[in-house]
């Protein structure tokens, strides 16, 4: 049994099955129940211990309750939940075992809490679980393997967290992992291999941590990433070949608001398809050779000291020809500062950009 969900609005909308033939007949005190016991409601009711409910409930919500610890075994006779929903609960931990039995759980909520500690175990039995949302607590460190028994995960959220480091492991299991959300963070480190278990991410979201070097040699593994954000990371250069792994499919890269006073020559090689662009309030002076333009529908160049020199020539000859005239504004030389590189005529006895001699291919 599968359940279909609007994710934009982090809602769920279950397919419901027969009930369980001898469920118990009543709702929890102070919940409300539907469908005949599928979908049992004790949204702020002032809880303070998880109700046991019917193998026939299909989505169980206890959101804003003070429910402070999730023990072992207190979901075991709900083996038929599919959607779980405990945000804003003041869990403080998750222990081992804590959703054992849950082996039909697809949906589980556990955003705005304040958990800390998620032990070893934690996860054993859900198996079928594809959205994970621990966004909005204080997780400071993942056990290695800790992901493991969620071999159907699509979905990993971990937004506002206060993770430092990524350690090789972490994912292990993980395979099917497509979106993983780790913006708001501490992260200082991706080691090399932390990724490697998630080859197949397509959106990965890193911004607002504080990455000082871009984790080259943890991405190098990553294949398909379709979205990457690395804003509000404190990093000055962009490396040769940085996205060269996953450039072909890459739409859509954020590098605001980083102090960036450099993109490598070669930092996009590889890099094919990007649509949308974004390298607004950084300390940028000019663009690398290896950027092409062709695919670009969305760019943000804002609050950057744009030298305006032949080296910005395949930029501006972009602009004439596209309907998309980003607000971009030269610094330099002092003939041309203040004015927006669209409108300067810094450019007009620069030679096209000619194509590089290959020298080698790499792999």
């Amino acid at each position: 049994m599968r359940c279909v969900s609007w994710l934009l609005l982090g809602t769920c909308l279950l397919v419901l099955g027969p009930a369980v033939q001898g469920a118990p007949s009543q709702c929890p005190t102070l919940c409300h129940c539907h469908g005949d016991l599928q979908h049992v409601i004790c949204d702020n009711v002032g809880l303070k211990k998880i109700p046991q409910v019917s193998e026939a409930t299909r989505l169980l919500n206890l959101q804003r309750n003070n429910l402070s610890s999730i023990p072992t075994g207190a979901f075991s006779e709900s083996k038929g939940l599919i959607s779980l929903h405990m945000q804003n609960c003041q869990l403080r931990e998750i222990g081992s075992q804590a959703f054992k039995g849950l082996k039909k759980l697809i949906y589980l909520y556990l955003s705005n809490n304040e958990i800390s500690s998620i032990k070893p175990g934690a996860f054993e039995d859900l198996t079928e679980l594809t959205y994970l949302y621990l966004d909005g607590n204080k997780i400071g460190d993942l056990a290695k393997g800790i992901f493991s028994p969620m071999i159907n995960l699509f979905i990993l959220q971990l937004n506002n967290n206060k993770l430092r480091e990524l350690r090789p492991g972490t994912f292990t299991g993980a395979k099917d992992l497509r979106w993983l959300h780790l913006s708001g963070n501490e992260l200082t480190t991706l080691h090399p291999g932390s990724l490697d278990d998630v080859e197949n991410i397509a959106i990965l979201h890193l911004d607002g941590n504080k990455l000082s070097t871009y984790p080259s040699p943890a991405m190098s593994k990553l294949r398909v990433v379709e979205e990457l954000t690395l804003g509000g990371n404190p990093m000055k250069t962009i490396p040769e070949y940085a996205f060269q792994s996953f450039g072909r499919y890459m739409e859509k890269l954020h590098l605001d608001s980083m102090g960036l006073e450099k993109l490598s020559d070669g930092a996009f090689t590889g890099v094919t398809a990007i649509k949308s662009l974004h390298l607004d309030n950084n300390k940028l002076r000019s663009l690398p050779r290896s950027l092409e333009f062709g695919t670009i529908t969305n760019l943000t160049l804002y609050n950057n000291p744009w030298s305006c020199t032949c080296q910005l020539t395949p930029l501006r000859k972009w602009m004439d020809s596209s309907r998309i005239r980003p607000d971009a504004l030269c610094a330099s030389p002092p003939q041309q500062k203040g004015k927006q590189v669209r409108e300067s005529t810094a450019f007009g006895n620069c030679k096209a950009k000619g194509r590089r001699p290959r020298k080698g291919t790499r792999h």
